[in-house]
């Protein structure tokens, strides 16, 4: 699986889930939809200000996703064409959100990050290999690790497709079972 497309600059630490997402937007359960409102109340809103079309990529500081475990905020990241966030680190439920839903949670040092963001500029694209668990700007590449089990259903498109792949495999051996 590859990821290609420019990066949306969130240069900041702890953003919490309800500046991804306001909780005042989280009113249903669709997946859909969500996407207009990110970043909605973050100061300085980053797709208010930059030239964002093409990104795929949000490249943030440390402790992104924290605050209320909705999963919400990774469904409006998603909506919004996003398929990768790069941070330091990433709070726990977020980042299990992140697998869940498809989207590639990707890990660096912050040093690794601002060597990134020195190098973008607003034509540069980035490439994600999932599967080799690499990044790549320009010649400059970054391995990253992921959980083998949660790769793969990112691979699937989150958990539940991952599940949803099982199923007749499962029902195979249910069927054996009973003969």
């Amino acid at each position: 699986m590859q990821i290609k497309g420019k990066v949306l600059k969130v240069l900041k630490s702890n953003i919490d889930t309800d500046q991804i997402i306001p909780a005042r937007h989280l009113t249903g359960i669709s997946k859909t939809g969500l996407g207009k409102f990110l970043f909605e109340d973050l100061p300085n809103n980053p797709l208010d200000d930059i030239e964002h079309e093409g990104a795929k990529i949000i490249l943030t500081l440390e402790n992104f996703g924290c605050g209320s475990s909705r999963e919400h905020a990774v469904w409006s990241i998603l909506d919004r064409g996003f398929n990768a966030v790069i941070a330091v680190n990433f709070a726990r439920i977020f980042e299990e959100n992140c697998y869940n839903n498809g989207v590639v949670p990707i890990k660096l040092s912050e040093a690794e990050i601002q060597e990134i963001d020195k190098a973008l500029t607003n034509d540069t694209e980035v490439e994600i290999d999932v599967i080799e668990q690499v990044l790549s700007v320009g010649a400059k590449t970054y391995k990253f690790n992921l959980d083998e089990l949660k790769k793969e259903f990112i691979l699937r498109g989150g958990f539940m497709k991952f599940l949803d792949a099982k199923v007749p495999k499962i029902k195979e051996w249910a069927l054996a079972e009973k003969s």
